[in-house]
């Protein structure tokens, strides 16, 4: 990368949680090691199985991992806007994929290959320490979620999914209200963990109340503030 690119590669890599116990030295020297990547919208940026070993952080657009079963069903599993990171095990340890992830749009992303982010962890090993922290603290906050999860009712459990693609959004500059959210039910049923007529029966509940309107792969919530009231 030129030195501006390196700059904003260093911009967009301090906003990921795995990489916000580094310094600004330690990120400019993940930065160099970047390289800039486009993603046509409905592009596969790997399979489940496969063997490649980079990770991405999304710098514009949207992705979503899934997973496919042998009977052809496919299962969302999380979707990724701006600086979001996804494959970041590769950074350590060259496992074939457990998912596959897919665009939902065209996406701008930077790649980190996992052969360079180790050269870089052996070159500056005070940068591994600083990554294991931050590993280790998203996996207790993933392991807190799915506790909470496992005790909430399907409507909190929806409305908390709502709740963060609504987050995600005003993230990208949307207004405070009226935030459309493009995504289909069956996603949306997914992520919470539920059947896709479980989760259908309450955005009906959410619909009728002025909460939220629906159209054909996206949700537009009106209130975001009122998704507050069903999470348990």
């Amino acid at each position: 990368m030129g030195s501006g690119e390196t700059l904003d590669a260093g911009a967009l890599l301090a906003q990921v949680p795995v990489f916000e116990a580094l310094e600004p030295a330690d990120l400019e020297h993940v930065a160099r090691v970047a390289v800039p990547r486009r993603f046509a919208a409905q592009q596969v940026i790997f399979r489940e199985g496969d063997t490649s070993d980079t990770c991405y952080v999304v710098r514009t657009g949207h992705a979503r991992a899934i997973r496919e079963h042998t009977d052809g069903r496919t299962i969302a599993l999380a979707h990724f806007g701006p600086g979001d990171i996804f494959g970041e095990l590769a950074m350590f340890d060259d496992e074939r994929r457990s998912a596959t992830v897919e665009t939902l749009d065209d996406v701008d992303a930077i790649a980190i290959s996992g052969s360079d982010m180790r050269r870089l962890l052996r070159e500056h090993p005070d940068i591994s320490v600083k990554l294991v922290i931050a590993l280790g603290r998203r996996m207790r906050e993933a392991n807190e979620r799915l506790t909470r999860q496992s005790f909430q009712t399907v409507q909190s459990r929806v409305a908390g999914v709502l709740g963060q693609l609504v987050d995600q959004a005003r993230a990208e500059g949307a207004d405070s209200t009226d935030v459309l959210v493009t995504i289909t039910q069956a996603d949306i049923a997914q992520l919470a963990g539920s059947s896709r007529e479980s989760a259908s029966r309450f955005l009906a509940v959410l619909e009728r109340a002025g909460v939220v309107s629906q159209g054909r792969g996206r949700v537009t919530v009106h209130d975001p503030s009122a998704l507050q009231n069903y999470i348990y």
